[in-house]
């Protein structure tokens, strides 16, 4: 009986399993790194092996640690054994050979390793280290290297073209030209990279998946593609296919500048800030970036997203020091503030910029002088064109107001693809149409009504009327004139609607237009009265010329055609 009772007691206790998986010991060698205790990483990173011995990334990961012991001739076991025994299309291994060779003093043999990366890899992700190498061994052997060709330089020259329009906010002329050179150099994976980026900044996300997976094709390993695949279907939703990609990067430890940068920024997009807050940490000890006040700005975003308000706040400070005049470091310093008093959780986003919202506030505060920095910077111009093709309408009509003042031929494009768009309310259409026109756009317009694409001159909202005739326009043209400096061009849109509505509704039968201030100033009255800004007739009467009697009547008039004080009761009502 007593023994009995024992083995219920046994049985009762809760077993908790100990795991033991590629990922743990990848984790536990990650964590040694930290502490700088390389034989104990070196350890970690040999189980990981032994769990995954077919995933290339422990094998490099052991590589790296013992290149870093000044184990050299162990790592370069490790990185041929990777080429001929687990992926001979890791061709970044060649690099690592080399500069194991340059410090072993074997020159020629780095030499050798080197040409072999550069003739075969197609990515180029260590292009200016070996160059940099290659002048190296140039000294060493007193003889230039015998390089035929470079394989990621083939189109180099306009990728690095398309490269800088895209880092400008030049989207669409990049993504053309980087199609251009993917067709003809298909093997370009890190055109085909920045294709998918630029499709993905444009809300082209069908596109962006073919393009990435193009990449992955090629290279399964591709971090840079690996990366934008998980940013890409964490947008389509995917969760089960997102926690397999997300569980594989974790495991990746980098040593290249750009790829932990790359993989740390991805990881804090995806959620992962505590892997994100490690990698930046990491970048803040690099003296070539730590000047950055967005690499400050990353840190601290981490920081705060895991609970590390301290560390949020003195990294902010800092990113204020190093750029005094953004209101960025500010703005979510006084968040942060308000977080700790009202004890609110809100994640925030990486990007060095304030918030959508944020940026509207600003953009209304600075009306049309909007300084040409906020205007092309390419995280405000991209947040702008994924948030015309994804947002709600009423974000969409706060874009198409800011695409006014922006103004230049991206924003046309993007305006007029827009038109083409079938489930887009027509209101914001005939707004893009006006904006088209105040752009300079005079040709006719391909859009797409009730199913139907047909094509309209850039003029007026409705294409109802046979004729529309010289006394009409004018006096369009004197309430444009007379609002153009004191109403949004959602405001003036509203203005032309209420007169082309009046025109519509009152033809043939229109009246006499021989008063154009007095009907001008009834525009303008009713578009205020609209938009809730606190208008006269008296103020109106004297700024176009005309009597408060002739401003009055003919406000009532246009009212009476239109019901526009009954719409605004219903949307409105008192009490």
């Amino acid at each position: 009986m007593k023994e009995e009772k024992q083995r219920d007691r046994v049985a009762d206790r809760k077993v908790v399993p100990l795991r033991r998986d590629a990922g743990f010991f990848f984790e536990k060698a990650v964590s040694s790194l930290d502490r700088y205790q390389y034989d104990k990483a070196l350890k970690y990173f040999r189980k990981a092996v032994e769990y995954e011995p077919d995933n290339p990334v422990n094998h490099c990961n052991m590589a790296g640690i013992l290149s870093e012991m000044g184990n050299y001739e162990a790592s370069n076991e490790v990185l041929l054994s990777v080429l001929k025994d687990v992926d001979p299309n890791m061709t970044e291994c060649y690099f690592y050979l080399a500069n194991n060779y340059a410090n072993m003093e074997q020159f020629e043999a780095a030499e050798e390793a080197l040409i072999t990366y550069l003739e075969e890899d197609p990515s180029g992700q260590f292009l200016s280290e070996a160059e940099e190498m290659m002048d190296l061994l140039h000294y060493e052997l007193n003889r230039p290297a015998k390089v035929k060709y470079i394989k990621s330089r083939e189109g180099m020259a306009e990728h690095d073209e398309a490269r800088a329009m895209l880092e400008e906010g030049k989207f669409s002329g990049a993504v053309k030209l980087l199609e251009s050179i993917v067709e003809e150099h298909p093997d370009f994976l890190a055109a085909r990279n920045n294709l998918a980026l630029g499709y993905y900044y444009l809300g082209m996300f069908p596109q962006a998946m073919e393009a990435i997976h193009g990449v992955l094709e090629r290279e399964p390993g591709n971090l840079h593609g690996l990366c934008n695949l998980a940013v890409f279907i964490q947008h389509d939703g995917d969760q089960a296919s997102l926690q397999e990609l997300a569980q594989r990067l974790r495991s990746i430890v980098p040593f290249h500048q750009e790829h932990v940068f790359k993989l740390a920024t991805t990881m804090g997009i995806l959620g992962e800030h505590e892997a994100a807050f490690g990698h930046f940490s990491r970048l803040l000890h690099d003296e070539e970036v730590n000047y950055d006040p967005c690499l400050f700005h990353y840190t601290a975003v981490a920081a705060y997203n895991t609970g590390r308000y301290s560390d949020a706040k003195r990294l902010w400070r800092h990113a204020a020091k190093l750029d005094p005049g953004s209101e960025i470091p500010v703005f979510y310093l006084d968040r942060l503030e308000r977080l700790q008093e009202h004890g609110r959780e809100v994640k925030i986003s990486y990007h060095y910029h304030l918030p959508f919202e944020e940026q509207l506030k600003l953009w209304d505060k600075w009306g049309e002088s909007i300084p040409d920095a906020i205007k092309e910077d390419p995280l405000i111009r991209s947040s702008f064109f994924w948030a015309l093709r994804h947002g709600d309408a009423q974000t969409k009509l706060q874009v198409i107001q800011a695409f006014s003042l922006i103004a230049d031929a991206e924003v046309k494009e993007a305006l007029q693809a827009f038109l083409l768009e079938p489930g887009e309310e027509k209101y914001l259409k005939d707004l893009a149409v006006f904006v088209l026109r105040t752009l300079g756009v005079t040709d006719p317009l391909p859009i797409c009504l009730d199913g139907k694409t047909q094509e309209v001159a850039p003029g007026f909202v409705s294409a109802r009327l046979p004729v529309w005739e010289p006394q009409w326009q004018a006096v369009l043209d004197e309430a444009r004139r007379r609002m153009a400096k004191r109403y949004s061009v959602l405001q003036q849109h509203d203005a032309e609607t209420i007169w082309v509505e009046f025109i519509t509704r009152s033809y043939p039968e229109a009246p006499s237009t021989a008063h154009v201030g007095g009907w001008a100033a009834a525009v303008e009255y009713l578009t205020a009265k609209m938009h809730r800004r606190p208008v006269t007739y008296e103020e109106v009467a004297k700024r176009y010329g005309v009597s408060v009697s002739t401003a009055s009547r003919c406000t009532r008039r246009v009212d009476e055609v239109c019901g526009i004080k009954e719409k605004m009761n219903a949307m409105f009502p008192s009490g």
